[in-house]
């Protein structure tokens, strides 16, 4: 692809190396969920630190749910106040190194501290959300509107390949640390440390060429976390003209439930249920990383073209194949095409729903809608995950019928996208003041 094709997707004002810098934040991040959420330290929490506990899925789950809760309720109000001090570059500098931080943390988790393995996670986690609302912010300020999907694919492609990398290295150490004899309990926390560290190094390259291209408002008044619980109900309220963007949320809400299902519990799922080793797992979600990968990349051009509805639409009729294939898989090559299949609509799936969003968002309003967007995305991690978790530990362990339930979400998530209008929604962002 040609630089001046590349630049023809970016608003005027806007160079490459800030795009890149962008996405390279997606880079940074991506090992944190790949790698803590999903592939390492779930599974590790489940059958080390609580000792395969028939409630242990739950109570990861919930740890979990508490972080979404909380970023929930306070990302409308953090948004406000950074779009009033044109801010957003600088409080994803703070909540990165908070993240950083607590990831390194949970090295100090050994078997039986659930307690405060749980303590970290929910810490670590809602660092981790708040730099990932913030990113996304910046996505209209970068990309022409008709450049959208393909400028977030770029992000979530980047994304996926930080993810690969950073497990691929965690990888590598734990068969070094099996060859040696080592046990979970002594790889595991290293795997941490070597997941704060590349997140921690790559994020200083976004830092070092993000810039912030909205205006402060000063009208906006400062909030209090009290005040930004009020104003989120204010802000939904105000968001209700835009009906095509309120639907969407709620559509969201509904889909990325399953979607949170698949990256918090697809390890859980693979060794409790399937019969996976740590490596093997590892392994399936490096393929997995791969699958999202092409998935993002190929749909994040395809969905410019397509539509971003129908692009959306077919990916969620991929999940829902995918549920059932998981479901019903009773060897490990089966569920290997449910992993691949899950790979390919996840990271077609965030991109789209990522490039929607920010057709409809209100260009003075960046901040402060894409805490809603947050809002809605962090309420499909509760009620997916925990809804999970709840159907597993009331049928004495079933998680076959837990994940078969997911499918539900996804298709929800279909009836609820089929009234969305995405043109009209764009002009009803652009027009409304």
């Amino acid at each position: 692809m040609s630089l001046d094709r590349l630049r023809s997707a970016l608003n005027p004002g806007v160079r490459l190396r800030e795009v890149f810098g962008w996405a390279m934040y997606d880079f940074a991040n991506s090992g944190y969920t790949t790698v803590v959420i999903t592939a390492v330290f779930a599974a590790y929490f489940v059958g080390g630190v609580a000792d395969g506990a028939d409630w242990a899925t739950l109570a990861w789950t919930s740890g979990l749910s508490v972080s979404y809760l909380i970023v929930m309720l306070t990302m409308p109000g953090l948004g406000a106040w950074a779009d009033r001090v044109a801010g957003k570059k600088r409080m994803m500098m703070w909540v990165t190194a908070g993240c950083v931080i607590s990831t390194a943390a949970l090295a100090l988790v050994g078997p039986g501290q659930v307690a405060l393995g749980l303590f970290i996670l929910v810490l670590s986690n809602t660092f981790f959300s708040y730099g990932e609302s913030l990113t996304a912010s910046f996505l209209p300020e970068l990309a022409k509107p008709e450049a959208m999907g393909r400028v977030s694919g770029w992000g979530w492609s980047l994304g996926y390949i930080g993810g690969m990398l950073t497990l691929g290295i965690c990888l590598a150490y734990v068969l070094a640390a099996q060859a040696r004899g080592e046990t979970g309990g002594q790889f595991v926390p290293v795997t941490m440390l070597i997941t704060a560290a590349i997140y921690g190094g790559a994020a200083l390259i976004t830092f070092r060429l993000l810039r912030e291209h909205s205006p402060a408002r000063p009208e906006v008044p400062i909030q209090s976390v009290i005040q930004s619980l009020r104003s989120l109900r204010q802000t939904l309220r105000e968001a209700l003209p835009y009906r095509d963007f309120t639907q969407l949320l709620a559509c969201a809400v509904a889909y990325q439930g399953g979607v949170a299902v698949a990256i918090t519990l697809a390890a859980i799922y693979a060794e409790q249920v399937i019969g996976f080793q740590p490596q093997e797992t590892m392994v399936l979600i490096f393929v997995l990383n791969i699958a999202a990968f092409v998935g993002a990349l190929l749909f994040g051009h395809m969905q410019d073209r397509l539509g971003h509805k129908l692009a959306l639409s077919l990916t969620l009729l991929g999940w829902v194949a995918t549920c059932f294939i998981a479901a019903l898989s009773t060897d490990k090559a089966t569920f290997w095409w449910a992993a691949g299949i899950a790979g390919f609509c996840m990271g077609s799936s965030q991109s789209a729903g990522r490039a929607m969003a920010g057709l409809m968002v209100p260009p003075h309003r960046l901040g402060e809608f894409f805490g809603l967007w947050t809002f809605a995305i962090r309420l499909a991690s509760i009620l997916g995950p925990l809804t999970y978790g709840l159907i597993t530990w009331m049928s004495d362990g079933n998680q076959r019928l837990a994940i078969g339930s997911t499918s539900l979400l996804f298709v929800l998530g279909l009836v609820l996208l089929m009234p969305v209008n995405v043109e009209r929604g764009r002009l009803a962002a652009q027009s409304n003041p």
